[in-house]
């Protein structure tokens, strides 16, 4: 079975982040997070999940601030949520029956959720995933599911 690093990138998120870990801390095999520059209780929450809590300083770069959240990464896999993301039960069971048959050869897989706006609330809610593997070696690409 593949292991997974969870990298998030997070600040002032107290209100959402224990929500989200809550819905993959079983699933990930590690969590990181990066703090870039937190003045509420997102570091207090984030020590409940995981001792891996670095600080980075902002520099209005969101690729370089993500990047030193993979550079901490140690599993076979990198996954990123962000602090308002929440994985339902449904896809939860998809990632965990991907995380048990995934072929280690598979160099990346794209789990895109597609999006609905909902009239009654104004909120964006999921409607569906799909999953596609690319294995970079062999320059395949495979639809997992929809």
């Amino acid at each position: 079975m593949i292991s997974i690093s969870l990298c998030m990138i997070v600040k002032d998120e107290e209100l959402v982040l224990g929500r989200c870990l809550d819905s993959v801390k079983n699933l990930v095999d590690e969590i990181i997070i990066v703090d870039t520059g937190s003045t509420d209780k997102t570091k207090e929450i984030a020590a409940l999940y995981t001792d891996k809590i670095y600080d980075f300083k902002w520099i209005n770069d969101f690729s370089a601030a993500r990047n030193y959240s993979f550079s901490k990464a140690t599993k076979d896999y990198i996954m990123w949520l962000d602090a308002d993301d929440v994985l339902l039960e449904e896809d939860y069971i998809k990632l965990q029956d991907l995380k048990e048959s995934l072929d280690e050869n598979v160099d990346m897989v794209i789990m895109i959720a597609t999006l609905l706006h909902s009239v009654a609330t104004g909120n964006l809610i999921p409607a569906r995933i799909k999953s596609v593997c690319v294995d970079i070696s062999n320059a395949s690409v495979t639809k997992l599911s929809d």
